[in-house]
């Protein structure tokens, strides 16, 4: 299929990225890593190609600003190398449009099958430029403006749409090119390697990592839309409204010289699923563990007035945005509830009480993971405050706060091999149940990852 079978009012456009440079000898386009030569070009196809530098056009208007030359050839080479956004129209109303963010798959040159459903993978979602439908394993995405495709989605014999024929069956062709579209429901299924992945792993996986999408880091960040619009979340958590309970500090000189090397901590550590609660851990014990995996080690204004953030993990530096919340089953020392643990202050403040409905899902939660019969003495939950990290990552920032609790994981695990306790990460908490025990607005703080703390048996 080629460019001159798309409806007369079709419009192209160079895709974004894309710089097209024009000279008597040809033209080069340009979108790196990648680039592309075009010669032997008549005085036309030049004058059309500095038609479409201007903003897109159609065939017919670029044909006349070529004075008449033939543009389709040229239009469909550039469509099917991916250097494009095509725009299908209809009555003068925009319908859909390609935008090609890789190299295109060849354009099928059999009949469309009746038998083609929509990919398990392809995800259809809103921005503020309207509905977008994606796929992980594409090349581009397809913008949807008129919502009356919405219907088609599910096949061009799905519903009673007001719009030609040859428009209905140009959008499905096209949802077959873009790979939106398979042969039927258990395709997908058939193989392991795209049975095993779930629609949101695989996308997350693609849209928060360097691809064909995303190819350099400027991509990612920092947001152009958070900053000068947006005041940046503050490094400090505002305070819990309760009294603070003060832990003793840590002589880290002194654990440097009495500890193990770091070759034992890493050989002994083991994912300890059973407690000694008749010797459970102390509040001084709780105290060593969390100063010295998550305090803050300084915090003093830069040349820019920003904070300067250093945790004993790594941490994006001075976009540390995790919060450790204790919850306390049994410690001696220190009465059962929910705490937040401020680590510039080195305090824990009360958050919840231990028989809130909420912070008993929480504590239930762990019931998967240890040994049968076994609880808790400590549920240590990590809370992100998203904004922090948002405001300045934007598309991989769930991506760096999951390497920042796999950071933390490792850094509480070898402390507590250290210390003589037991300790064993969660695979999964209740989200859920933390937002509602700590009072908060999961869009601002989340929890994305716990472990569990005791005496070792």
């Amino acid at each position: 299929m080629s460019a001159v079978t798309y409806p007369n009012q079709t419009k192209f456009a160079l895709r974004a990225g894309v710089t097209c440079l024009t000279t008597p000898a040809g033209a080069v386009l340009l979108n790196p890593p990648r680039n592309e030569k075009l010669t032997g070009l008549t005085a036309g196809l030049l004058q059309a190609l500095k038609t479409l530098n201007q903003g897109p056009a159609t065939v017919a208007e670029m044909s006349t600003a070529a004075d008449g030359a033939d543009v389709t050839g040229l239009m469909a080479r550039l469509t099917d190398g991916g250097w494009l956004s095509v725009t299908v129209r209809d009555g003068g109303v925009d319908l859909y449009t390609i935008h090609p963010f890789g190299q295109p798959a060849p354009r099928p040159d059999t009949p469309l099958p009746t038998s083609m459903t929509l990919s398990k993978f392809a995800v259809l979602h809103r921005d503020s430029e309207g509905f977008v439908l994606e796929h992980p394993r594409g090349w581009s995405d397809l913008r949807i403006h008129d919502p009356r495709l919405l219907a088609l989605l599910d096949g061009p014999d799905g519903a009673d749409v007001t719009l030609p024929a040859s428009v209905t069956q140009q959008f499905a062709q096209d949802l077959r090119w873009c790979g939106f579209l398979v042969s039927d429901a258990k395709e997908e299924d058939r193989e392991f390697a795209t049975r095993s992945w779930s629609t949101p792993d695989l996308w997350f996986h693609r849209r928060s990592t360097l691809g064909e999408r995303t190819i350099t880091w400027e991509h990612f960040g920092p947001t152009k839309w958070a900053k000068g619009r947006f005041p940046q979340p503050p490094a400090r958590k505002p305070h819990y409204p309760s009294e603070s309970i003060t832990l003793p500090a840590v002589d880290i000189a002194l654990k440097r010289v009495e500890g193990p090397t770091l070759t034992a901590v890493l050989e002994d550590r083991v994912s300890t699923r059973a407690f000694d609660d008749d010797r459970p851990i102390t509040v001084d014990q709780l105290a060593e563990l969390l100063y010295r995996t998550a305090r803050t080690r300084s915090s003093k204004p830069s040349d820019e007035g920003e904070e300067l953030i250093s945790r004993p993990y790594p941490s994006g530096g001075s976009v540390y945005e995790l919060e450790l919340y204790p919850v306390v089953r049994s410690v001696a020392g220190l009465a059962p509830g929910m705490y937040h643990y401020d680590s510039f202050d080195h305090v824990l403040r009360p958050v919840a009480a231990a028989d809130s409905p909420a912070v008993k899902r929480l504590v239930k939660s762990t019931s998967a993971t240890l040994a049968a019969g076994a609880e808790p003495q400590i549920l240590l939950v990590m809370a992100a405050r998203s904004g922090r990290i948002m405001w300045t990552y934007e598309t991989v920032a769930y991506a760096t706060m999951l390497k920042h609790v796999g950071v933390l994981m490792q850094t509480l695990y070898l402390v507590a091999t250290d210390m003589g306790l037991g300790a064993c990460a969660q695979g999964f908490g209740d989200t859920a149940a933390f937002a509602t025990a700590a009072g908060v607005d999961e869009l601002e703080e989340c929890s994305v990852g716990s472990m569990i703390i005791g005496s070792a048996p």
